[in-house]
Parts: C-alpha cells; sequence; structure tokens
C-alpha cells in the first residue's frame, strides 16, 4: 500500500479522530493527534505501521496553554524513539496546527503533516505560512482535508453545545 494512499492516512485520522472524541469528552477543544513511523515496506499491514505518540487537547484540564494535541503527541513521540528528531514520521490532526504546534512540527523534523480541517484564523499553515516559509530549514509535506467532514462535524457540535451552555447560563 502507498504511503500516500487514501486508505493508510483515513485510517491513521480515524484514530486522531477518536483522541478528538475523548478531549470533547472533557469538555476541551476536540482536536486529536496521531504520530507514525513511515513504514519501510509499501506492503506493510496498517496494523504494523508503529505509532510512537497519541494525544488530544488537555490546555484545560491542565490549565496549560501548550497542552495541544500536537504538542502532547510530540513529546510522547520523543520519549517513544528516544529522540527529538522525528525524520521519517507522518503527523496526524484533526484540525490544522496552530502557529506554535506547526514551529515545534518543523524543529522536530516530521516529514509528513495530514490534517483534516484548515483552521482559517489560526491556521500555522494556511493563514500564517510557517510550513512553507523561505527562511524555516525543514519543509514538511503538507495533506490537507483528510477526513474533512468528520473534522468539521466535531468541531461545529462542540462549538455549536458551548454557545448553547453559555446562553442557558446568561439565562440564569
Amino acid at each position: 500500500m502507498s504511503l500516500r494512499s487514501a486508505r493508510f492516512d483515513e485510517y491513521f485520522m480515524r484514530m486522531a479522530l477518536r483522541e478528538a472524541e475523548k478531549a470533547a469528552e472533557k469538555g476541551e477543544v476536540p482536536t486529536g493527534c496521531v504520530i507514525v513511523e513511515e513504514p519501510e515496506s509499501e506492503d506493510c499491514l496498517l496494523a504494523e505501521v508503529r505509532v510512537l505518540g497519541r494525544a488530544h487537547n488537555l490546555s484545560e484540564s491542565l490549565n496549560d496553554a501548550t497542552a495541544h494535541a500536537e504538542m502532547l503527541a510530540l513529546s510522547s513521540a520523543f520519549e517513544t524513539r528516544g529522540n527529538w528528531r522525528l525524520s521519517k514520521t507522518r503527523l496526524y490532526v484533526t484540525k490544522e496546527p496552530c502557529p506554535m504546534c506547526a514551529g515545534a512540527i518543523i524543529l522536530a523534523r516530521v516529514d509528513t503533516v495530514v490534517w483534516g480541517l484548515d483552521d482559517p484564523k489560526r491556521g500555522g499553515g494556511t493563514e500564517f505560512g510557517i510550513f512553507s516559509h523561505p527562511g524555516i530549514n525543514h519543509h514538511p509535506e503538507i495533506v490537507k482535508g483528510v477526513l474533512e467532514e468528520p473534522c468539521r462535524e466535531i468541531i461545529q457540535t462542540f462549538f455549536k453545545k458551548r454557545r448553547e451552555e453559555n446562553k442557558e447560563e446568561k439565562k440564569k
């Protein structure tokens, strides 16, 4: 199976979506992230691909502005690999990384970044151009729009529920 096949990317994006669901259950912005090693062989089974790290947003739970899914998954992957350099890896995230996470991804030397939903206000790639900036020494491949609709739905559902809760709170 090609590393760039839709089936390959969708498999790991579904894993990231499960992480996003965990975040939503905790009242966190539902973003999930999974980092995998790129398999050596094109015919590798999906179940044989090594997952280096996975996480979901925990900023509210930890009272930590940096506890984004990508940052936590990167830390896990560094520990798993025993190295801060994550070459030959693919990072899957349900929503486009913010500028902080985009910078960390570049510093970690992740080869490919795959996201489901663009972030039109705070996107580190689309809005700030961090991944393609000419002054940066590492430019990961970017794959956008993988399972975009389920990624959009979980975000929209979360914020709709939050607006309704805020509206009810104001009535009290």
